[in-house]
């Protein structure tokens, strides 16, 4: 059968035809006005995307001309009115508030974890959208969070460590939902009556010391579940004195389960390696699974089969009698890819793919469409899509106009497609209020992503001169600017209460003890929700919102002076190395990126792997994606380019880096070594590329080689398969 048919002036893959007739549109008159709205779109958008794709190139080429003037006499303040002459720095709107209707409330009022996960993973997916809750006691017990000096990690249970563990929630507990008097340790059990909980202790009923309660289920005298809510996230007291821990517990308190990643964004673009038609298509099942609640994933556990699908809804007594509906799931949005990649989803009149941002946003928003009335994401109706790698203020109204003509086409109201705004780009963060003005009538969220826009300050700035270590990026002057900048300038466009405010990711999923460290510094900073790298982590960052009022912050911020303009110069001071590193300083990053590089990259091209757990150079578990491996492949062609480092000196790391990373993967039966014939891997060469090409690569972007090598292992794979079974 032909593999496309066409409709319009264009062709449309089967398998996408397909799934849209048989699982999206079913009905024939609708189906044939949405393809001739989808042509629509395309002939009005793809000429404006090639356009915007055509203006960064040529703002590169006017960079790369001056720094070659002003390598040795390099003056910021100069720089900057440089780049607003040339329109790369844009002139400053006049002060505004977005204005989004419609929009739930685990964006406006709660403030909270957030999940990705890549679509094409249809358990991770699963697990992002139930990890709404979780489960304290096991998110402290299977961590490093309680030492092993307190009880090792066993296969049974120890019960010394689940003793650590229970010492740690009542003590989370006493700080967050204190009593009246005495602890929750003293505990003899909880009750309900009215509209108030007691603890009871030595046999008296102590009320909370603050107004905490929410609901129960069960019997008031004895409940099975107590609901308490703090800084607007709820906690869950569960009993059962039959239980083996509610056993050994005075109140028969067996967990504490919180509710930690309030949204969860399920990704088409960084985490996933969707290279073809049928890949795509995958993404779009998997997304309507979501939508519809059909998606499951069977696996094995051990010697068990186990079904996954989407958590109910959980349900109480309110303090009024009434009943008390709270979510089950996250709050789901859709990334979409940006603006520079193309699809063979479909093909134009002469054949050429079209641009799969433009798609993206047609299919996602459509599936969504069909069950808003359902209100199974989002009880207010609305459809959420975060737009990643953005540059500047006419890209994000590309954006804008473009979900115009979605929401036209699928027949919803003006704004019902809510926008993230990625603030990941450096022609973005220095035009932010901008972007944001673009807009206001849509946007939800803003964050910041230090990998991404570490890779666009690297490339954008590549002639100019070395770049500092990568470790060293992190105490950079435009990095501090840049975290900063992105909270005010949101909570000037009045992100207070009605959008999110986020932060990156934390990459290290073992390291939960240092997380737990660290990480509420981001809520501290202003943010209301942060990247974490599992539902386990989205548990334990949970516990920060609780320690933290992130809503609070946000009001001491909006009143504390700032100055805008100290901070956008800062934005521009360009991470150039200030000294000439020793040899061993040199080969050790070196080692660094490319084992990084190659760790990641073999699996991308050869198990079509986007985001997994990559040991790094000294066996630590890094979650990584391709934001990773845009610092790294740009990193290294900035150093070649000045000199820091050889050709020969690279290609001879990149060999031995590749005997690293298969020992690392020697236990995977599905792993295809690398060495010793390099020549013959094309993860090998996909990493070369990457780094000899990368100068080149469009805004430093991965996407183009990964993609071109990807296709081109499975080819050769089909064609293997083909000659295997012809010679049986």
């Amino acid at each position: 059968m032909e593999q496309y048919k066409q409709l319009g002036t264009y062709r449309v893959h089967r398998k996408l035809l397909d799934f849209v007739s048989a699982r999206v549109l079913p009905e024939a008159a609708t189906r044939q006005q949405f393809w001739q709205g989808v042509e629509r779109i395309l002939d009005e958008f793809i000429p404006r995307n090639e356009a915007l794709l055509h203006e960064r190139e040529s703002f590169e080429r006017l960079l790369q001309d001056w720094y070659s003037d002003h390598k040795h006499n390099f003056d910021v303040n100069e720089y900057e009115r440089f780049l607003q002459s040339i329109g790369y720095i844009e002139p400053v709107v006049p002060d505004f508030q977005i204005d989004v209707s419609n929009v739930d409330l685990e964006i406006t009022q709660q403030a909270g974890p957030q999940l990705v996960v890549p679509l094409d993973n249809a358990r991770y997916a699963l697990n992002a959208a139930n990890a709404r809750w979780g489960s304290l006691y096991d998110a402290l017990y299977g961590t490093d969070v309680i030492d092993e000096s307190d009880g090792k990690k066993t296969r049974g249970y120890n019960p010394i460590r689940g003793a650590a563990v229970i010492a740690y929630a009542k003590q989370f507990l006493d700080d967050t939902f204190p009593l009246r008097e005495g602890t929750h340790r003293e505990a003899e059990g909880y009750s309900v009556e009215g509209d108030a909980a007691y603890a009871v202790l030595n046999g008296k009923r102590v009320p909370f010391r603050q107004d905490c309660f929410v609901g129960y289920t069960g019997a008031p005298e004895s409940p099975d579940r107590l609901l308490l809510v703090h800084n607007g996230l709820h906690a869950e007291l569960r009993f059962n004195r039959h239980h083996p821990v509610g056993k050994s517990d005075p109140a028969g308190l067996v967990d504490i389960e919180l509710e930690s990643a309030l949204s969860a964004i399920v990704d088409c673009e960084d985490s996933v390696a969707a290279v073809r038609a049928e890949d795509k298509v995958h993404l779009y099942e998997n997304w309507l699974g979501l939508m519809d609640g059909t998606l499951e994933a069977t696996f094995k556990k051990g010697d068990r089969a186990l079904t996954r699908t989407l958590n109910p809804d959980r349900y109480y007594v309110g303090t009024d009698g009434r009943e008390v509906v709270l979510p089950g799931r996250a709050l789901l949005f859709i990334r979409n890819v940006g603006h520079l990649m193309t699809t063979d989803l479909m093909l134009d009149d002469v054949g050429r793919e079209v641009p799969e941002g433009i798609l993206d946003g047609i299919f996602t928003a459509l599936i969504a469409s069909r069950q808003l009335e359902a209100k199974l994401n989002s009880r207010e109706r609305s459809i959420y899509i975060v737009k990643p790698k953005m540059h500047g203020s006419q890209e994000v109204a590309f954006t804008n106009d473009l979900f115009d003509a979605i929401e036209d086409l699928i027949d919803v109201p003006r704004q019902t497609i809510k926008v993230g705004v990625m603030d990941e780009e450096r022609r973005t963060s220095l035009n932010l209020k901008n972007c944001i003005e673009r807009v206001k009538g849509r946007i939800v969220f803003i964050n910041t992503g230090f990998l991404d826009r570490t890779g666009d300050e690297i490339h954008t700035s590549l002639t100019l001169g070395p770049m500092r270590r990568k470790g060293e990026m992190k105490t950079s002057e435009w990095l501090d600017a840049y975290e900063r900048l992105n909270v005010r300038v949101g909570l000037g466009a009045g992100f207070h209460r009605r959008g999110q405010i986020g932060k990156g990711m934390w990459a290290m999923p073992d390291q939960m003890k240092d997380m737990m460290r660290d990480k509420v510094n981001h809520v501290r900073s202003g943010a209301t929700t942060a990247w974490v790298p599992s539902p386990t982590a989205a548990t334990l960052h949970a516990l920060h919102y609780h320690q933290v009022d992130a809503s609070g912050v946000q009001r001491e911020l909006l009143d504390a002076p700032f100055d805008t303009a100290r901070e956008q110069c800062r934005l521009l001071e360009i991470p150039l190395a200030t000294d000439v590193y020793a040899a061993e300083e040199v080969n050790e990053e070196l080692e660094n990126n490319l084992q990084g590089l190659l760790g990641y990259v073999v699996r991308w091209v050869e198990q079509g792997v986007g985001c997994s757990k990559v040991p790094d150079i000294h066996h630590i578990g890094l979650m990584e994606d391709r934001a990773t491996l845009r610092i790294s492949s740009q990193h290294v062609a900035n150093w070649l380019y000045h000199g820091v480092c050889t050709k020969e000196q690279v290609e001879a790391t990149l060999r031995r880096m590749a005997e690293v990373v298969d020992a690392q993967n020697a236990g995977d039966p599905h792993y295809r070594p690398m060495t010793p014939d390099v020549e013959r891997s094309l993860a090998y060469q996909a990493a070369r590329d990457l780094v000899f090409q990368g100068k080149d690569s469009p805004s430093g972007y991965t996407e183009p080689i990964l993609h071109r090598r990807r296709r081109e292992f499975i080819e050769q794979s089909t064609l293997e398969n083909v000659k295997g079974g012809a010679s049986s």
